[in-house]
């Protein structure tokens, strides 16, 4: 099959059939993009010509770019491969998968960086309480660090996901969704958010249903949220860097700070797999180490 059909087939069924956000859906399409790219340079134009050594140069000739590309980004990249040649055999495209010995690099296991309490705190009140932006990103904040909600899934709340009152349902990745508790604090704060704030925003612009609005009255983007974080922090005079995933690192590792269950915790943050959450169960015994470094008369 040519290469540009295979590839928007491939495009097709992960957008209807996987129902894969748009965020990873634009990944696959630059990564193949750019893989699709240099097979035309090689003057490979169908899918029955590619073969182990030519992925196998392909992914030799990434791996040895100037600059050289960070591992995830080769990890992503060979994964998109994969994944498009195990489609085409697996619908009886190409009769095999020439990418089935491909392996991926081993990513360095990087710990999540979540802010102490004593620094959620402050950066929670960082916006001001009188202002109407304020009160709107208060809100954002306060429901980002009670939940461990994505930023994606905070902003694509609509006001009927709060009908439920001290629990709120999420849409995560593949459109999987989960119940959440959401805390008074939150929930007072969202309130405030609601009934001050919101009717003002939503008259400004077309009927959204849409819980989070920006200041035309359409849709807070992924964007505005993340800039809202970053002001946060720096009113908070927080000067380690504030990541829009800092308060859902936060959220876990406090969480197992205070004895929650590991799985309980996966619920919460809607992970497919354990061992993605159990990552923060390493920051909770560092911080444990540390303490006991400190505090134990004979740790020394």
């Amino acid at each position: 099959m040519l290469l540009a059909r295979a590839f928007d087939l491939y495009l097709r069924h992960v957008t209807v059939e996987r129902g894969l956000s748009e965020h990873t859906i634009s990944a696959y399409r630059r990564d193949l993009g750019g893989y699709l790219e240099w097979l035309s340079a090689e003057g490979i134009v169908d899918t029955a010509e590619i073969t182990p050594a030519v992925i196998g140069r392909f992914i030799a000739e990434r791996s040895s770019a100037d600059p050289a590309p960070a591992s995830t980004s080769l990890a992503r990249l060979q994964s998109s491969v994969r994944g498009w040649h195990r489609f085409l055999a697996r619908e009886g495209i190409e009769a095999d998968d020439p990418s089935g010995r491909l392996r991926p690099p081993k990513a360095p296991r990087r710990l999540p960086k979540a802010l102490a309490i004593d620094q959620v705190e402050r950066l929670l009140a960082a916006p001001s309480a009188e202002d109407p932006v304020g009160i709107r990103d208060r809100a954002l904040l306060e429901l980002l660090y009670a939940t461990g909600a994505r930023v994606s899934e905070a902003i694509g709340l609509d006001v009927d996901d709060l009908a439920h009152g001290d629990v709120l349902r999420l849409r995560g990745k593949g459109s999987k969704e989960r119940i959440v508790p959401i805390g008074s604090y939150a929930r007072a704060a969202v309130d405030a958010y609601l009934t001050r704030v919101r009717p003002g925003l939503a008259a400004k612009g077309r009927a959204s249903s849409r819980l989070f609005l920006g200041a035309r009255g359409a849709p807070l983007s992924r964007q505005s949220a993340w800039l809202v974080i970053r002001a946060a922090a720096e009113g908070a005079q927080i000067t380690s860097e504030v990541s829009p995933h800092t308060l859902r690192h936060s959220f876990a590792t406090h969480l197992l700070q205070g004895g929650a269950d590991v799985r309980v915790v996966q619920e919460l943050l809607g992970h497919a797999s354990v061992a993605t959450t159990q990552i923060y169960t390493h920051v909770s015994v560092d911080t444990l180490r540390d303490i006991y470094a400190t505090s134990h008369p004979r740790a020394r």
